[in-house]
């Protein structure tokens, strides 16, 4: 009985750390997110349980400015396989994605506040507000994701299959706020992003090569994500450094990391699931993957296929050193739903994302 208890809370502090769950098949998820036993809680923090491994990403989906710790855990003996495009993971392989934002000591939320997580403890608790995690389960016959959605106490979270909404207001500079209508998709929305190919079911965004390409603060030191996996014994098969695919840091580049790079890795990760010649917009013939030359396929001088509002009656989607003459620029800036791209995720216009590619679409060089 005491067990039983000890896993129903573990997240609420129960000394008792439940062991994480290999689900190879069935639908018997768990009710709570403490069931998978991939986070812990101990010393007012909330990180990866001592099987699962912490991750980022190079430049992240924006999520109305919410910060995100992810996990990966495998079946004890189980490895991935890489692949440039898709890394293999195997059967029974769980990835978490907690979503949060920082708080100060008054309990107001904070946007674009500094994350300063504890690479061996995780997350203070009294710094950040949890709002979900999200579960992505590798099983025999494929990929199923689960939105959790946390209580206001703090203390648990709780399996939600049709989603929920929660108002918030995060602190700006200069005493401004910003009002969020946070929406956590519910399971069909959750699969439709996620089917990056047309009928291939779901699968995961983020933890692929080009996205885990960089360096990440572990308990012992700062080493790459990719080669740390390796020599774990937990991926097979990665290439020399050289040889690996990497996306730009869309905020702060890196050494030789130019603006348009940082402009296609953005789109990359906010746009390409979608925007793929196999994926659910392919018959907008608007391709915003790595593998699409910069060219019409791309959206240079290219007429969109929506007219009118869609478009706001612009008349193609990147126009070479025009930006406000630019569908693209157009769409991300609104918060309209019949408008707005990426359609979900996002209740507010990531200002930042925003300015960059901006910037980028006027030094194009020509024009249409």
């Amino acid at each position: 009985m005491r067990l039983a208890i000890c896993l129903a809370f573990l997240l609420a502090g129960c000394g008792q750390q439940a062991e994480p769950l290999y689900l190879p098949e069935g639908e018997a998820y768990p009710e709570k997110l403490s069931g998978w036993g991939m986070l812990k809680r101990a010393d007012g923090h909330l990180g990866p349980a001592a099987e699962a491994l912490a991750y980022d990403l190079n430049t992240p989906l924006f999520s109305d400015y919410a910060h995100k710790l992810r996990t990966l855990w495998m079946p004890a003996g189980q490895a991935a396989r890489y692949g440039e495009e898709r890394i293999d993971f195997p059967v029974g392989t769980v990835l978490t994605k907690t979503f949060y934002y920082p708080k100060d000591e008054r309990g107001r939320l904070l946007k674009n506040a500094t994350d300063d997580r504890d690479p061996a403890k995780g997350l203070d608790l009294a710094k950040v507000k949890l709002v979900e995690t999200r579960v992505l389960l590798r099983q025999r016959q494929g990929w199923v994701a689960l939105p959790y959605v946390w209580d206001e106490a703090q203390q648990e979270a709780t399996l939600e299959w049709t989603g929920a909404s929660v108002a918030l207001e995060l602190q700006e500079g200069q005493g401004g706020s910003l009002a969020v209508d946070y929406q956590v998709p519910d399971a069909n929305q959750c699969a439709g992003c996620h089917e990056e190919r047309h009928g291939a079911g779901v699968q995961p965004l983020g933890p692929k090569a080009r996205h885990l390409n960089r360096d990440l603060a572990y308990p012992d030191a700062v080493d790459n994500q990719l080669q740390r996996w390796q020599r774990q014994g937990l991926l097979q098969g990665l290439p020399a450094p050289e040889g690996i695919p990497r996306n730009a840091l869309a905020s702060a580049p890196r050494k030789g990391e130019n603006l348009e790079r940082q402009a296609r890795s953005y789109l990359d990760i906010n746009c390409s699931h979608c925007h793929n010649p196999m994926g659910p917009a392919r018959t907008s013939g608007l391709y915003l993957d790595p593998a699409t030359p910069l060219g019409i396929p791309f959206g240079l001088c290219k007429q969109p296929v929506a007219a009118g509002k869609g478009s706001g009656d612009r008349r193609v989607d990147i126009h070479p050193g025009q930006p406000d003459a630019s569908v693209l620029i157009y769409r991300v800036e609104s918060t309209d739903p019949s408008v707005m791209m990426p359609e979900l995720g996002r209740s507010t216009a990531h200002r930042e994302g925003l300015e960059l590619l901006t910037r980028w679409i006027a030094g194009l060089p020509g024009g249409c």
